[in-house]
């Protein structure tokens, strides 16, 4: 399988995190993996935007409306970075409105969870439950397991898995 995915969000939502978990998840399953990330402002709250391909891509950027999914941190991310995505695919968005895309309020859930950190995972786990992506939730709790820090890896697999529950909403 090849996947062109774009991941949208400010600076500190954990878009170079989401990143490096589908880049490791691809390795995994034993695929190529290109990344390439634009984050000028992040440190200041700016957009940042990453492209990850598994499959036997040559370049690591993906052209507007060409990728196959997009996962978008926050509502407005998706007016800057949703036309990267062809109308055939998928477009994961952290709101509580209703649009052309798959939503769920994963700030809501972070919240009640007690941790904004996670607002990543659980967007994550939802876009995994719903089949958007190329591995499944066996993979991705593995590779949350290995990459992240002592201290963050149990809160990171509850926020995961907190997203594969979520039923969310639909366009």
């Amino acid at each position: 399988m090849k996947q062109r995915i774009v991941i949208s969000g400010r600076g500190g939502q954990g878009v170079l995190f989401v990143t490096r978990l589908l880049a490791e998840a691809g390795l995994a399953l034993g695929m190529d993996v290109l990344t390439s990330e634009t984050h000028g402002m992040a440190m200041r709250g700016g957009t940042v935007i990453s492209h990850v391909k598994v499959g036997g891509f040559k370049s690591p950027l993906i052209r507007r409306g060409s990728a196959d999914m997009g996962l978008f941190l926050t509502l407005s991310d998706i007016t800057i970075h949703g036309d990267f995505v062809n109308t055939a695919g998928y477009r994961v968005v952290n709101t509580n409105l209703s649009g052309e895309y798959l939503f769920v309020d994963a700030t809501t859930e972070a919240r009640e969870m007690g941790s904004l950190l996670v607002t990543n995972l659980v967007l994550l786990g939802y876009a995994i439950a719903h089949r958007t992506l190329f591995c499944d939730a066996m993979v991705m709790k593995k590779v949350i397991e290995k990459i992240s820090n002592n201290r963050n890896r149990e809160l990171n697999l509850v926020g995961f898995q907190r997203g594969l529950e979520l039923k969310g909403g639909q366009q």
